[in-house]
């Protein structure tokens, strides 16, 4: 499928991808910040700097979208059709990379939970909540790793 766009003004539009305070992370910091819970942003002493950090509970929080962390079987997680092994390759380093990450921050004690981006426009539209959150940071066991939603949120745009 041919760009819509010429290279110029995609160029443009990938510069303006945020990879800090996205709308979904914003999304979960508000609610958290609203439930009473304190936290920190982007640690840079923990591996792949997390999006949040509550080492309260020792719990890092991580918000994934769907496209760039290759949430398997989303519907945001898409293949580029132009220039795919550049992108094969890029996103098999971004999984890679995540998953050393995901691994480190077990090791060393804390709890991880991933949240999808797919799971958060539910969140956005109503259709789903974050209410299980907070319980989950409070009694998350040590070293242990939950992702939400387990399996991609069906979502209309």
């Amino acid at each position: 499928m041919i760009d819509v766009v010429d290279s110029e003004t995609r160029s443009r539009m990938m510069a303006g991808i945020r990879g800090k305070n996205t709308r979904p992370e914003m999304l979960v910091r508000r609610f958290l910040h609203g439930h009473g819970f304190r936290y920190r942003l982007h640690v840079k002493r923990l591996p792949g700097q997390p999006d949040l950090a509550l080492p309260k509970w020792r719990v890092a929080i991580l918000v994934h979208g769907c496209f760039w962390h290759r949430h398997e079987g989303c519907r945001y997680s898409t293949m580029p059709t132009s220039n795919v092994e550049r992108w094969r390759m890029k996103f098999q380093e971004n999984v890679a990379r995540d998953q050393r990450n995901v691994r480190e921050m077990l090791d060393s004690g804390w709890s991880v939970i991933i949240l999808w981006e797919c799971g958060l426009r539910a969140v956005r539209m109503g259709r789903e909540t974050l209410n299980w959150l907070p319980e989950q940071i409070m009694n998350a066991a040590p070293s242990s790793l939950r992702e939400w939603p387990a399996t991609p949120a069906s979502t209309s745009r």
